[in-house]
């Protein structure tokens, strides 16, 4: 199926032959290769939109395995969105949902969208998109032995607080979740050098588009729905700052996009995967 909002993004960057790339290339199987990397993953960052049509950014984790696909179209997650995660309850009830996996260490990483529901003490994933993407921007990054989960804590506000502004302004990484109607749930990975999210205030944010692989699902989405989630993560402490609003593209001088906070949710303890970092990638450009 087309892509309205891939197709119009395209068309407007200069692809050639706008909407024969993206979306309408990709497949629902699972292929082996994508399998074997789904099973030795720690971690994955899911996107889903709330009731209220909020689009959110959350973690998922557990041991290597944690993530297993039982077929072409099907993958059980055994692991829950935490306690105090804003994907917490959502999949009670089926809905969209996107996964990313990244391999920091190696630079890979995968995308797959679809639907999920709970089944049993985990998520039941069934596939409409699975796909890879480059390792542009990726920070290096390899998991230390570290503690186990503390118990989280979630504190939500509707604003930034100054912590939170000055955790995304050192920022390295972030994922950003989007959906468009009909067309499902996406989350996907930004990446840069520390300062490359700027901060204007409690409620405004921007970050510079850098050249991709040009299939532009996330840019593709906003053009048709400006519901936008973001998850920074911190590395180190394994806490969590999800920020939900609005976002909207600006094409010139250089193609940037500006976010409005509508919610913040911050989670101590959301993660008990420890990193230790390995050097930032040699596509950042300089911020």
């Amino acid at each position: 199926m087309e892509h309205r909002g891939e197709t119009a993004v395209q068309r407007r960057t200069g692809v050639a032959r706008p909407g024969t790339w993206g979306s309408v290339r990709v497949r629902p199987e699972i292929p082996d290769v994508a399998a074997d990397f789904l099973r030795r993953r720690r971690l994955l960052v899911a996107a889903a939109a709330d009731d209220r049509g909020r689009m959110w950014a959350g973690l998922l984790t557990g041991p290597e395995g944690f993530a297993e696909p039982l077929d072409e179209r099907y993958i059980m997650i055994g692991a829950l969105p935490a306690s105090g995660d804003p994907l917490e309850g959502l999949f009670e009830t089926e809905r969209e949902i996107g996964l990313i996996a990244v391999e920091p260490a190696t630079r890979r990483r995968m995308r797959v969208n679809g639907t999920a529901h709970v089944a049993g003490a985990g998520l039941l994933v069934h596939t409409d998109q699975v796909y890879a993407n480059c390792p542009k921007y990726i920070q290096a990054r390899t998991i230390l032995p570290g503690p186990g989960r503390a118990a989280p804590v979630a504190r939500a506000a509707d604003t930034l607080g100054e912590r939170h502004r000055e955790w995304i302004s050192r920022a390295d990484t972030f994922f950003v979740a989007t959906r468009a109607q009909g067309l499902g749930a996406d989350v996907s990975h930004r990446g840069g050098n520390p300062g490359f999210v700027a901060v204007a205030d409690e409620r405004h944010l921007a970050w510079p588009d850098y050249v991709g692989n040009s299939m532009y699902m996330t840019l593709g989405n906003l053009e048709l729905d400006p519901a936008c989630g973001l998850l920074f993560l911190d590395w180190d402490s394994g806490d969590a700052l999800h920020v939900t609003g609005t976002a909207r593209v600006e094409w010139e001088p250089e193609r940037t996009v500006r976010f409005e906070v509508d919610g913040v949710v911050e989670v101590t303890g959301a993660s008990p995967l420890r990193w230790e970092f390995g050097g930032y990638s040699k596509h950042n450009p300089p911020v």
